[in-house]
């Protein structure tokens, strides 16, 4: 039986305010370089007010995953929680407009929390600092999964900043049961290593249990399964995961399944803004995959994507992917 959608997506559904920054500006306002923190509003309202120009742009991990295999043609639909505000509108109108199916229902305007924002100061070296403000995408719980939806997806992707959330294991835990028990699959992203520290326990849990693909970079692989050691943290996650994909930089991506280990090289390019490289590493892995292609494809299709989206300011593509991958003989 064919599915209504490729991947549904579950993630925190953010705006990404972008700007340029200093070194000598992260380090006088207390920020760490290249990750993300958590801020309450009032810090997020102080740290706006702080920046220069700046370009608001849908963001929201999962969202970008799924906004990249609308952009390539693939059945998508994103669950996540946005305010009805102006922020909320932008959030919406942009995902819809790739093509993606958006109907979590809005909080009230009348909630004291506003439609989360991440500042994400982009160092002239392109590495992005992320400064998050959850706002109501924080409250996403288990009556905003709609189980029909679930059971429709050939593919679940689960978003590992919303362990962040009050109600975010039992929000998955009604996805994961919705979808696996209609014959469908779960893949998840770790997301950050600092988050990976926060949530190691519930991850490895989820991981045993129910995952089918992972996605990370090194730093997250790492930070899992609390080693220095590269190879034996990828040989760790093969033992208990039938996919493992994990980006290494400018090292490309590294895919094992099945005892088999795949490499897929990373394109060449000038690093404007690293933001949502592993989004869209993940997004066309997944729509490659659901499209039928070998994991070695996928991977190279995904460090395609990858190289597209930190080429210019913004985590979504600007450029047609599937030409990418015509040019690189991928399609």
């Amino acid at each position: 039986m064919s599915k209504t959608f490729q991947v549904v997506g579950i993630g925190n559904a953010m705006v990404d305010v972008l700007t340029s920054a200093s070194d000598a500006f992260l380090s006088e306002n207390g920020i760490g370089k290249g990750i993300m923190q958590l801020t309450d509003r009032q810090r997020g309202v102080e740290l706006y007010d702080l920046i220069g120009p700046a370009r608001e742009i849908s963001g929201g991990s999962a969202a970008n995953t799924i906004a990249g295999i609308a952009h390539l043609g693939g059945s998508t639909a994103y669950v996540g929680k946005v305010k009805d505000d102006q922020l909320g509108a932008i959030f919406a109108h942009d995902l819809r407009a790739q093509g993606a199916v958006y109907e979590t229902p809005l909080a009230p305007a009348t909630h004291e929390a506003e439609t989360g924002r991440c500042i994400v100061l982009v160092t002239p070296d392109g590495e992005r600092s992320m400064n998050t403000y959850l706002g109501v995408t924080e409250f996403l719980g288990p009556e905003d999964i709609d189980e029909t939806q679930m059971a429709q997806a050939e593919w679940i992707y689960l978003e590992g900043y919303r362990f962040d959330g009050p109600d975010s294991v039992a929000a998955f835990d009604k996805a994961i049961a919705a979808c696996t028990g209609a014959g469908g699959r779960v893949s998840l992203t770790l997301s950050d290593p600092f988050c990976v520290g926060r949530h190691r326990d519930a991850f490895r849990t989820l991981i045993k249990d129910h995952v089918d693909l992972l996605f990370c970079n090194r730093a997250e692989i790492l930070s899992m399964y609390e080693t220095d050691d590269f190879e034996a943290a990828m040989m760790t996650a093969a033992d208990e995961l039938e996919i493992v994909a994990c980006t290494d930089s400018e090292n490309g991506a590294y895919v094992m399944s099945n005892g088999q280990r795949l490499h897929a090289p990373a394109m060449p390019v000038q690093i404007v803004d690293a933001t949502g490289a592993g989004d869209l590493f993940a997004g066309a892995f997944l729509w490659a995959l659901t499209n039928g292609y070998d994991l070695e494809t996928c991977g190279r299709m995904g460090c395609v994507a990858a190289s597209e989206v930190i080429s210019h300011i913004g985590a979504r593509p600007e450029t047609d992917l599937g030409e990418l991958f015509k040019q690189q003989g991928l399609l």
